[in-house]
């Protein structure tokens, strides 16, 4: 029986030292990033933006646009289009990320909608890109003032 105590009380010696070991370095990595250093706040709230406004964008002076037919775009993709001047030119956040550059084309135009097409193109080549999406304004020139004609998105990737 002595040896019994002789071997159970390392054992509960290794498992409180383990213990206090592992909640020292959660601690001390408790507000660290991967590299280490701080992490910083990022802005997650809705409150802080308008809906349908792309991360980090605010809408441009213009006119909004109300009357837009979305559902050829994906969820995450921004949904923000207005007008300037006398209505010809329609301007919309666009997507890309890494390597890739957005633009934007009007495919079609009726006296009812107006398509639109937002293209991001990728490289041929592979090389190292940077892994962020950012959201540039983009414009187009209708032939005749949008009115109260449909815009209609739809999105597509292509590689040159």
């Amino acid at each position: 029986m002595r040896h019994i105590g002789t071997v159970v009380g390392p054992l509960v010696s290794a498992g409180a030292l383990l213990l206090v070991v592992s909640a020292c370095g959660g601690a001390q990595n408790a507000g660290t990033g991967a590299g280490g250093g701080p992490t910083l706040p990022t802005a997650t709230s809705s409150s802080e933006a308008p809906p349908d406004i792309a991360p980090g964008e605010m809408p441009p002076d213009g006119k909004p646009v109300t009357k837009l037919d979305t559902n050829a775009l994906s969820p995450e993709f921004p949904r923000t289009v207005w007008t300037q001047g006398d209505g010809r030119t329609v301007g919309l956040i666009g997507q890309e990320g890494g390597c890739g550059k957005a633009s934007a084309s009007v495919l079609e135009q009726s006296t009812s909608a107006v398509k639109i097409e937002l293209v991001e193109t990728l490289p041929l080549d592979k090389q190292a890109c940077t892994m962020d999406i950012r959201f540039p304004s983009l414009t187009v020139q209708l032939s005749e003032p949008l009115g109260e004609r449909t815009v209609a998105l739809t999105s597509r990737q292509e590689q040159k």
